[in-house]
C-alpha cells in the first residue's frame, strides 16, 4: 500500500479549515441580511405543543354528624337527602369522582363515642350506614367533638394529591368537651387539617350560643365557612314531576340484578338493591341520577353479574357456587343468553333513566334557585352544596 506523505496531509487539513471559515462567513452574512442575529435565516417549524394529559377531578368529603337525641330532625332529613347531595357533587362540568365518609359522634358514657365509615365510592354503603343511625343519648350539653374531628382528619384514607378537593362538614348543635384528659383540642386539629389540605366547614343546628363562637373558630382555622341552620336541618324534599316514573324505572332496574359471589357479597348486594327500592321517590330519583353520572351501574361500589360480564369478566371463570341458584344447572351457552337478556333489558331502562335524569337535574336546579330568591330559610343540603360549589373551584372543579 502506498504511504501518504505527511506534508500532503497537512495541506489537506489547511484546505479543510479554509473551507469551514468561508462557510461560516457566508452564514453570518445571511443572518445579518435577515436582521436576526444568532439564528438561522430560515427557522425550523416547531412541533405543535402536546396537550397535557387531563387530570381526573376528584372530591373527597367526610360528614361528621352529632347523632345525639337533639339531632333527630337533622339525621332523618339527611337520610332522605344524602343522594341529592351526592348527585349535586357529581354534577360538575369535569365529571368529578366522589368519595364519601361518615362519622357519627355522641359522648363518653353514651352507646358509642364515634362510629366511623371510611372514604369510599360506594355511596350505597354510606347511605346504608346513615340509615342505621338513630339519634339518641347526649343530654349533658357538650359532646365529643374533639375526638370526632381528630378521627376525621387523621383516621380516614384521604388522598394526598394536590388536585383533590378534600372537605369535612362538621354538623352539630353542641360545643365540644374541653375537659377530657388526652383529648386533642379542636383548634389543634383544625390547624392540622389545613396543613393536610383539608377544608373544614362547620354547620350549626339551632342557636345554642356557646356553640357559635367555637364553630366559627373551627371554620376559620380550617379555611372553611360557617353556617347556621334550623335545629331540624331545614331540609325540604323536592318532588319533581319525573320522580314517579324514575321510581318505576328504579324497580324495573332492580329486576335485572343478578347477584353473585360468596354469601356475604350476595347478601350485601341484595340489601343495597332492597334499600334502593324501598327509598321514597325523590331519593330514588336522585340516586339514579347520581349513578347515571358515574357510569350507570345498578349500585355503587360493586358490580352484579350483569355489570361484571359487561366489563369483560368471562362467565366460564365462575364456579357454580358463586352463581345464583337458578343459573347453576344451566349450560355455559344458556348462562350467556340469560345474562345477555338481562343486559338488554337494563340498557333500555338505563337509556330512559339517563334522559329523565338530565331533565330532572334542570328542574331541581330551577326550583332551588326559586327557593333561594324567595328567601327560603337555609338548609343542610343547600349549605353543603354552596360550600362545595365555591371551594371546589380552587381545584378546577366548576359547577354551572
Amino acid at each position: 500500500m502506498q504511504e501518504t506523505h505527511p506534508r500532503f496531509n497537512r495541506l489537506q487539513q489547511l484546505g479543510l479549515v479554509a473551507l469551514l471559515a468561508l462557510a461560516t462567513f457566508v452564514v453570518a452574512q445571511a443572518r445579518a441580511k435577515t436582521g436576526v442575529l444568532g439564528a438561522d435565516p430560515i427557522r425550523p417549524v416547531e412541533p405543535a405543543p402536546v396537550a397535557a394529559p387531563q387530570v381526573e377531578a376528584r372530591i373527597e368529603v367526610a360528614f361528621v354528624l352529632d347523632t345525639t337525641g337533639s339531632m333527630s330532625g337533622l339525621i332523618e332529613g339527611a337520610k332522605q337527602k344524602i343522594w341529592a347531595i351526592a348527585n349535586q357533587m357529581a354534577g360538575n362540568q369535569q365529571g368529578a369522582s366522589v368519595r364519601m365518609a361518615l362519622i357519627g359522634y355522641r359522648d363518653r358514657g353514651d352507646e358509642y363515642v364515634t362510629r366511623r365509615f371510611d372514604l369510599t365510592t360506594d355511596i350505597d354503603a354510606i347511605s346504608g350506614h346513615l340509615r342505621a343511625f338513630q339519634a339518641a343519648g347526649g343530654g349533658d350539653g357538650p359532646e365529643s367533638v374533639n375526638q370526632a374531628l381528630r378521627e376525621a382528619v387523621h383516621d380516614l384514607s384521604w388522598s394526598e394529591d394536590d388536585d383533590v378537593y378534600r372537605v369535612i362538614f362538621l354538623v352539630g348543635d353542641a360545643p365540644p368537651h374541653t375537659d377530657y384528659p388526652q383529648d386533642v383540642q379542636y383548634a389543634v386539629t383544625a390547624r392540622q387539617a389545613k396543613t393536610k389540605g383539608i377544608v373544614v366547614n362547620t354547620i350549626q343546628c339551632g342557636a345554642q350560643p356557646t356553640t357559635t363562637p367555637i364553630w366559627r373558630e373551627i371554620a376559620g382555622l380550617g379555611l372553611g365557612q360557617y353556617a347556621s341552620i334550623a335545629q331540624d336541618g331545614g331540609m325540604v324534599a323536592l318532588a319533581s314531576p319525573l320522580d314517579e316514573e324514575l321510581a318505576e324505572l328504579n324497580r324495573a332496574l332492580a329486576s335485572t340484578v343478578v347477584v353473585y359471589g360468596g354469601e356475604k357479597e350476595r347478601a350485601e348486594m341484595a340489601a343495597k338493591v332492597e334499600n334502593s327500592v324501598a327509598s321514597e321517590a325523590p331519593a330514588a330519583a336522585s340516586r339514579l341520577s347520581y349513578l347515571s353520572k358515574v357510569g350507570g351501574r345498578v349500585v355503587s361500589g360493586m358490580s352484579d353479574l350483569v355489570d361484571a360480564v359487561k366489563d369483560g369478566v368471562d362467565l366460564d371463570s365462575f364456579e357454580d357456587e358463586a352463581l345464583p341458584a337458578p343459573m347453576r344447572p344451566m349450560s355455559l351457552e344458556e348462562r350467556k343468553r340469560f345474562v345477555d337478556g338481562k343486559l338488554g333489558e337494563r340498557q333500555k331502562i338505563q337509556a330512559r333513566i339517563d334522559e329523565l335524569s338530565v331533565e330532572r337535574d334542570g328542574w331541581v336546579k330551577t326550583e332551588m334557585e326559586k327557593q333561594r330568591l324567595g328567601g327560603a330559610a337555609s338548609s343542610f343540603d343547600a349549605e353543603v352544596y354552596d360550600a362545595i360549589r365555591t371551594q371546589a373551584a380552587e381545584k378546577g372543579i366548576v359547577y354551572e
